[in-house]
């Protein structure tokens, strides 16, 4: 079978023409609509449906894969899930944001691990209170989140001066600073991407802290992913024609493909759990790092190596006054400070502007490796 599209009345050829690369075969008919232009999103079942839904969680070989025993004395011991990908010399450290896995960081993993494995080696993990690592029912905090990484770090053995490029997101920045300020002489380069140094209790804040522990609370699950996306990305991109590569055939867009991957995430009973993810966001609200221990921050790390990367159209962790109080707390850009704020990016830079920001990454690798 075939996707059938049936456009409202009026709408243009153009934007029929704009979708019809993705039709292929489907396993079950499915009539599409537009609005003002835009092609509906798919529904939650529509998404089970389609053919490519079995693939948006990729098979990227990994050349180690364990868990670990971490936090003995510190409320544990327990299992720590990591991977590492590639054999290159320029090692790299992705850090998860709230109720993130690590087939988050996906496309980086293959882009950095796998396309370039001779330059990168690339070790991703699962934060506790998710994925495959254990869930210890305890208090999370930012600081031994990041206790847990160095102990991860040292079991890899990587231990040397100026030898770890760390980039978190969000909740992952927010424990790369715990650990930047544990480790500082490790550190080769400091990638905060939409993170902020505490959370400012304003009113947009507190709504999404509303919504964000809505999303464990059962209600209507399109109406939970629909809420996940406008909170964390552009409209304009989750409007596009799928832009990932695909195993079977493109989801119709964007905003489709994130979707599907929610889904396969929170089919996971085991990996995506209710407990997990609101002690991981009691982590996130807690954090807070003052002035004067960025200003120490800086100093120890180097302000050269850090770079802030932020979206100006962020809802999640906005970008005033965070994105701003964060540059300016670290040194600013005259203090040496990379700054990079993405106009037309919303939360999670790693999947809307995959190709800009791996750039950006890479270049302040290459500059920090210099230094």
């Amino acid at each position: 079978m075939k996707f059938l599209y049936t456009p409202v009345q009026g709408t243009s050829a153009t934007t029929i023409s704009r979708f019809a690369r993705h039709r292929g075969p489907f396993i079950a008919l499915r009539t599409l609509s537009y609005v003002k232009g835009v092609m509906a999103p798919l529904t939650a079942a529509q998404i089970q449906l389609h053919p490519e839904y079995a693939n948006v969680d990729w098979e990227l070989k990994a050349d180690t894969k364990e868990r670990i025993s971490v936090a003995k004395g510190r409320g544990g011991p327990f299992k720590l899930s990591y991977e590492l990908h590639g054999h290159g010399p320029k090692k790299l450290l992705f850090i998860c944001g709230l109720g993130g896995f690590i087939r988050s960081w996906q496309r980086q993993i293959k882009d950095f691990g796998h396309a370039q494995a001779d330059k990168y080696t690339v070790l991703a993990f699962d934060n506790r209170g998710m994925g495959m690592s254990d869930k210890p029912f305890m208090r999370y905090t930012t600081t031994e989140m990041a206790k847990d990484i160095v102990e991860l770090l040292d079991h890899v053995g990587w231990i040397a001066d100026r030898s770890v490029h760390v980039i978190g997101v969000s909740l992952g920045g927010m424990i790369s600073q715990e650990l930047a300020l544990l480790i500082p002489t490790r550190i080769c380069s400091l990638n905060l991407i939409s993170t902020a140094p505490r959370i400012i209790r304003t009113k947009p804040f507190l709504e999404n802290i509303r919504n964000r522990i809505n999303l464990v609370v059962p209600k209507e699950i399109d109406a939970q992913i629909a809420k996940v996306k406008s909170d964390c990305y552009s409209q304009s991109w989750l409007d596009m024609p799928d832009e990932t590569e695909h195993v079977v055939q493109p989801f119709p867009t964007n905003g489709d493909r994130f979707a599907a991957a929610e889904l396969s995430k929170r089919s996971s009973t085991r990996q995506f759990t209710r407990k997990g993810y609101l002690l991981q966001l009691l982590a996130a609200g807690n954090h807070s790092k003052t002035a004067k221990q960025l200003s120490q921050l800086g100093d120890r790390v180097g302000r050269q190596r850090i770079l802030v990367f932020h979206g100006t159209i962020d809802r999640m962790i906005t970008f005033e006054p965070h994105a701003t109080l964060l540059l300016k707390e670290l040194g600013g850009e005259e203090g040496g400070v990379t700054k990079v704020f993405y106009d037309d990016c919303g939360h999670v830079a790693s999947f809307e502007k995959r190709r800009e920001f791996n750039a950006f990454i890479s270049q302040h690798v290459e500059k920090t490796e210099n230094l």
